[in-house]
């Protein structure tokens, strides 16, 4: 029985209760109201809900009566063992072996599906994430967002969503100036400018432009040899880029260029919009957004007095363009440095009269130290200042590097300890759940050579305390993905599975797949294989929400 099937269940029973104590009570109460969730102690049992609590003020009775009667209909229901009252009303749902046991089964043949549905078909989600200047490698915070963002992408697709991964090549602005100038005094051999850019990618680069260059360099004014830098090493630039990412397992649907905002006439169509709405004004020679009726601290600015565009008009135009291109969500992932900028996103939103938060959501991931000998690590061999995605996978391979920067809040600093990430031990946590995962492939192998197989399932026979731990734990994962889609936070996902990791081991240790010596293969082996299998599926699964491998040996 899932958890969807025991607050149907409750609803049959709660809804006659609550009508017979108070007329019209159980009009407006639904399947949703029944909150199920797995007790803390597995000795209270399989399932617990508060519904009680919940509903005992409305209707005038007391919660721990309440739960009494509910408990009592309940434990009538087939496939329930017991149902226990608790504290001031808590009900204790314990389920008989087959009704849990039944899960095994089911998890084996949805296979892949296990865990997906349809509950989001309608939302068409436009995910940016990433978005680093094309100026050099990415450093850490951007390559976090790399991991974060497309495992996101993974599980809101996952419910349903409509997902398209989008980067935002900012090809237009002061930085790229930069960029060019440090790399013809890298061509030059000059020293890099003041603001400018230093380490060795910056040669490398200016070396490519002076090969690829199809003239002779040395011919151009100033003006024009900055400009070939500019173009050709902004491009060269965003190529290693785009194939770093795309070794670390993030690709891209749709690389979007600022540039075009501007030239597209975007930012006018913005402008336009945001006046028929009644939103603009002019004074002091400016035009500006009226921002302070959505919740902004002060008005903005979006056509200077000199008449070039302040950097929000860049924004109106790219959030009407994403509407325009039929996104009805749009999920913006910024660095530690944005806090500041979602006040002023969210009254952007609500000025073209969408809703924040549901039209428009802002994610501030916070920055990411890498530890080594206990101590930070804060030089790049190549990027010559801050670390970056290449030297994080050089040292502790993709896996670990993806699942170290997805297993932890994204609003949390984050370090990374790479002597645990390169341990081959279980301290370290992507090796423990892709251990656990190898185990479950071994015990497959060793039980065909031992005869055992899938040809019968009898799931009352799972009956040990640590098969009814792990039956809860799988239980969990759809719902659990289902949260982490709507909460934008993939890292439960992880956790979950070291969670669950942990519950494999501890089975592993107490229950065989494979009989001992010359005893005979019965069928209680046969069903362990049934819950051994399930297992290592969900693990496959919950690991590729991650983007994170499955191997079967370690």
């Amino acid at each position: 029985m899932t958890p969807d099937a025991l607050a149907a269940q409750l609803l049959t029973i709660v809804a006659p209760i609550a009508e017979a104590r108070r007329a019209g009570s159980s009009a407006e109460l639904t399947v949703a109201d029944i909150t199920i969730d797995r007790p803390k102690n597995r000795d209270h049992g399989d399932w617990a809900s508060n519904i009680a609590m919940k509903l005992a003020k409305s209707i005038g009775t007391n919660p721990r009566e309440l739960a009494t009667e509910i408990a009592a209909a309940l434990a009538a229901t087939p496939g329930i063992a017991s149902v226990d009252v608790a504290g001031p009303g808590f009900i204790n749902v314990r389920l008989d072996a087959a009704t849990a046991g039944a899960l095994a089964k089911t998890i084996v043949d949805q296979g892949a599906a296990f865990g997906t549905n349809q509950s989001r078909v309608e939302e068409i989600i436009n995910l940016e994430f990433v978005s680093a200047n094309p100026t050099g490698p990415i450093h850490l915070g951007g390559t976090r967002w790399a991991a974060v963002g497309d495992s996101l992408a993974r599980i809101l697709s996952s419910q349903g969503a409509q997902v398209t991964r989008e980067y935002y090549f900012n090809d237009h602005g002061s930085q790229i100036d930069r960029f060019a100038r440090s790399l013809v005094a890298a061509y030059l051999g000059e020293p890099a400018p003041e603001d400018g850019y230093g380490g060795g990618y910056i040669a490398d680069i200016a070396r490519r432009v002076e090969l690829a260059y199809d003239g002779d360099l040395t011919a151009l004014s100033p003006e024009d040899l900055q400009e070939a830098f500019r173009a050709q090493g902004v491009a060269f630039m965003f190529d290693e880029i785009k194939t770093s990412l795309h070794e670390f397992g993030v690709d891209f649907d749709v690389y979007f260029h600022e540039n075009d905002l501007h030239k597209s006439g975007a930012v006018e169509r913005a402008i336009a919009r945001l006046t028929e709405l009644g939103h603009m004004y002019e004074a002091d020679g400016a035009l500006w957004l009226r921002t302070t009726e959505f919740g902004d601290d002060k008005d903005r600015v979006v056509i200077k007095s000199d008449g070039q565009p302040a950097y929000i008009s860049g924004d109106l135009a790219y959030y009407l363009d994403k509407r325009e291109r039929g996104f009805n969500r749009c999920i913006i992932m910024l660095g530690a440095d944005h806090h500041g900028y979602v006040q002023r996103l969210m009254a952007m939103c609500a000025a073209f009269g969408d809703e924040p938060q549901v039209n428009l959501q802002i994610l501030i991931g916070q920055m990411v130290n890498l530890v080594r000998d206990g101590q930070p690590m804060r030089m790049s061999k190549r990027a010559g200042t801050v670390v970056t995605l290449e030297d994080l996978v050089e040292i502790v391979g993709v896996d670990a590097a993806r699942y170290s920067l997805t297993r932890s809040s994204a609003d949390s600093n984050l370090d990374v300890d790479l002597d645990v990430l390169q341990k081959r031990t279980n301290d370290n946590p992507v090796f423990y759940v892709q251990y656990a995962h190898a185990r479950t492939h071994n015990v497959g192998v060793n039980a065909a050579q031992a005869g055992v197989d899938r040809s019968e399932f009898a799931p009352e026979l799972l009956d040990h305390a640590t098969e009814s731990a792990l039956l809860g734990a799988l239980q969990e994962f759809p719902r659990m993905v289902a949260f982490a889609a709507d909460v934008r936070e993939p890292h439960r996902v992880a956790r979950y599975l070291e969670e669950l990791a942990g519950l494999y081991h501890r089975w592993y240790d107490n229950c065989r797949v494979t009989p001992l010596g010359d005893e005979p293969v019965t069928a209680v082996h046969r069903t362990r294989l049934w819950l051994n299998d399930a297992t290592g599926q969900v693990i496959r699964n919950g690991l590729g929400l991650l983007g994170v491998s499955a191997p079967e040996r370690m």
